[in-house]
């Protein structure tokens, strides 16, 4: 592995801050885990005083309480010797433009092999960015016009289901970049004097991000998934729940907190209220990780003691990959073949996902599917049965 080191300039933009104070509740849920895994003393208002509304799961279900199909092998032993519920998951995903009318949805599914191994038929509903591909009804979303479809969800339901597969959702949650340019208080904004904070410079693609410390941000987000989930979409996999890839100089500018160790908190917080909002619908919760993002080291949600979701989506983009991936200090390099590209991958990644069920996403922009497909073998052996292709 390579070392490389590189740089950017952060830029911001004059707006003001929207920010309001709501009054602070308890968290003691949130606490206690913390103190049991990191010895903290006290934590105190570290955490803003919207997540702390909702860091006491209220309603959630343990994560072994989960509907469980079991492959024979009784679930996978964690680092601390107990199993982890093996929930199996098997889909296929498709693409935003296959969901662009119910006969191009039609058409994709019909397309779908039937000796495939496939139980499930992901669709990307919310993708990164912001935009929502189906006819949503949460009027913020109409406001910051991420809305870029007509189809109404019970149609994709329909046609999911005609062709004998089980229904998904992909949301991507706070990788949005349309919501805090219409509601400032959803983004990030400086210590100083409030202006929007955005990942580069506006005049070269900079943008906005939301943020799990903002109300606005954490309604919105509620709202889709019970949107999705009360639609009868059964399994729904929340992805993104990350902070952007701040630099030194974005934490100087930035609230202290995003800086500190207990940040994980807010991100997992919100994961716990988006998995309220599903399995009050009856649908289960999966939390989507990329493999860029952990060899990045940004996974702070990733804390199997806080966590009412058990169930990890990992996504191994090939293409992603093979341009290398940085943490900072060393470049990690990729070659060869989708399923050469994984079991790499895996050899990196598998240790730190042991507390949890696995499910590894297979994806590469200009890869056949019979390519990505022949990545399962590498996924078994890991001892991992779950799999989404494409």
């Amino acid at each position: 592995m390579k070392r490389k080191n590189k740089g950017r300039k952060i830029y911001k933009t004059k707006e003001k801050n929207y920010y309001g104070k709501s009054p602070v509740g308890k968290f003691m849920s949130g606490l206690l885990t913390v103190l049991l895994i990191g010895g903290i003393g006290f934590i105190g208002y570290s955490v803003a005083e919207p997540i702390i509304n909702y860091t006491q799961h209220k309603g959630d279900k343990p994560a072994s309480t989960m509907p469980v199909t079991t492959d024979g092998t009784g679930g996978e032993e964690s680092s601390s010797g107990e199993k982890v519920s093996s929930e199996r998951f098997k889909a296929v995903c498709l693409t935003a433009s296959d969901i662009q009318s119910v006969s191009t949805l039609e058409k994709a599914v019909d397309s779908i092999p039937a000796d495939g191994g496939y139980e499930y038929v992901e669709v990307p509903l919310k993708v990164r960015g912001g935009a929502i591909n189906y006819a949503s009804s949460v009027k913020e979303a109409q406001f910051a016009l991420a809305v870029q479809s007509d189809v109404a969800l019970s149609d994709m339901v329909a046609v999911i289901e005609k062709s004998g597969f089980k229904p998904a959702a992909e949301i991507s949650t706070l990788h949005d970049n349309l919501l805090p340019a219409v509601y400032p208080e959803s983004g990030y904004v400086t210590a100083d004097d409030g202006s929007q904070w955005n990942d580069n410079d506006p005049a070269h693609d900079g943008k906005p991000w939301t943020t799990p410390y903002s109300q606005t941000t954490l309604t919105y987000l509620s709202d889709i998934v019970s949107e999705v989930s009360g639609a009868g979409f059964e399994r729904i996999i929340c992805t993104d729940l990350v902070y952007p890839d701040f630099r030194p100089s974005d934490l100087a500018m930035l609230d202290e907190k995003l800086g500190k160790s207990d940040r994980f908190m807010a991100l997992t917080s919100a994961a716990n209220l988006l998995y309220e909002k599903s399995v009050s619908n009856g649908a289960s919760m999966y939390i989507g990780v990329s493999a860029v993002d952990m060899l990045k080291g940004n996974d702070d949600v990733l804390q199997p003691m806080l966590l009412s979701a058990n169930t990890v989506v990992l996504e191994i983009d090939v293409e992603e990959l093979v341009n290398g991936v940085s943490d900072g200090h060393t470049l990690y390099e990729f070659e060869g073949s989708p399923a050469e590209i994984t079991d790499k991958c895996l050899k990196f990644l598998s240790p730190k996902l042991t507390d949890f069920n696995v499910v590894v996403r297979i994806k590469g922009q200009g890869r056949t599917r019979e390519e990505l497909m022949k990545a399962k073998e590498k996924i078994a052996g890991y001892g991992y049965s779950s799999f989404v292709i494409g």
